[in-house]
């Protein structure tokens, strides 16, 4: 498995191995496309019971969905889900990394905590764990480049057939 760097990624783009939706060639770097912050975000509601940790567990009966036009305040320890504004799509012979941004890390903002992989044959947008480390409150704003996929080669082809096959909201 091989990560593609930026003639890579543009040549499999021109190819329509990749596609991304909304796309613009200044999002493509050195060895990842950048992908931007929606303005959806899940926010968790504080509940005085446990949740069970399982399959039947359902997201948003133990979270609030809303949609913020300039901004969002995300607290000291807090977390929330997010999702990129570009639709993914990748052939079923590649696969896929989400990656915080080194500047942001640098400051306290974890973009995906631990479900950063994407799936061969993946064909939606992406679901961003988002932890705020810092000290003091971040803001995030939609539209800004929060998070990086690095793109590899598999051995062999597969296509995503799971729960969150067709993810186009929170």
């Amino acid at each position: 498995m091989s990560v593609l760097t930026r003639d890579e990624l543009l040549k499999a783009i021109r190819e329509g191995r990749i596609q991304i939706e909304p796309f613009s060639e200044d999002m493509v770097g050195p060895g990842s496309i950048d992908m931007n912050l929606s303005n959806q975000f899940r926010i968790f509601k504080k509940l005085r019971k446990g949740v069970v940790v399982d399959d039947s567990m359902e997201l948003e009966k133990i979270t609030k969905l809303v949609h913020y036009k300039s901004s969002f305040t995300l607290l000291p320890g807090e977390t929330i889900l997010g999702i990129t504004r570009e639709r993914i799509h990748l052939a079923p012979d590649l696969c896929g990394w989400i990656q915080g941004r080194s500047r942001f890390a640098r400051i306290g903002l974890l973009t995906h905590i631990t479900a950063s992989f994407i799936q061969p044959g993946t064909n939606n947008k992406q679901v961003l764990e988002i932890s705020n480390m810092a000290p003091f409150p971040l803001i995030l704003k939609p539209d800004t480049r929060v998070c990086q996929v690095i793109v590899q080669t598999t051995v062999g082809a597969a296509i995503y057939e799971g729960k969150h096959r067709i993810q186009e909201n929170l």
